[in-house]
């Protein structure tokens, strides 16, 4: 089952490691992984999206509250927080495929943040599957690069 985990820690050296080392050391594969500070300069949020057995998540999510710098963690359910991620993708965009790649753009209400003469770098901002179903169509003009944040999450 896939979960999403906020842990809200002190901006102190080697707290991400020691949460990363929780995860990995259960057998849990982070399938993303953001962390930046938060409102208050002593706070960063790390939001881990991973994929993993439920009962061996909970016994995880209880070491990491143990943790001295672990200020709070949570558990977002399915439904429970808004959840997005930052897309940046260079795809070939060469003489009639750029009008193509701006419609496409135009229906997923994406921005696009660089123009060259051969490709262009679009800025999507979604959910999960909103993100999927954008790749999957401009696939075929040919991705070039690709960037993404990983998963953001909030509760509702």
């Amino acid at each position: 089952m896939r979960h999403t985990i906020s842990v809200l820690v002190e901006n102190k050296f080697g707290v991400l490691a020691r949460v990363a080392g929780m995860f990995s050391g259960r057998g849990f594969n982070i399938d993303s992984l953001n962390v930046a500070p938060t409102h208050d300069a002593e706070l960063s949020r790390i939001t881990v999206a991973l994929k993993g057995d439920d009962s061996a998540l909970d016994l995880c999510i209880k070491q990491l509250r143990k943790l001295v710098n672990v200020v709070d963690v949570v558990d977002f359910k399915e439904g429970q927080a808004v959840i997005r991620e930052l897309v940046l993708v260079k795809v070939k965009a060469a003489g009639s495929a750029r009008s193509e790649i701006m419609q496409i753009c135009d229906i997923f209400r994406t921005k696009i943040v660089n123009v060259s003469e051969g490709d262009v770098i679009i800025e999507l901002t979604g959910d999960e599957g909103k993100v999927a179903a954008f790749l999957k169509l401009v696939e075929p003009f040919g991705i070039l690069e690709l960037a993404r944040t990983g998963v953001l999450a909030q509760l509702r």
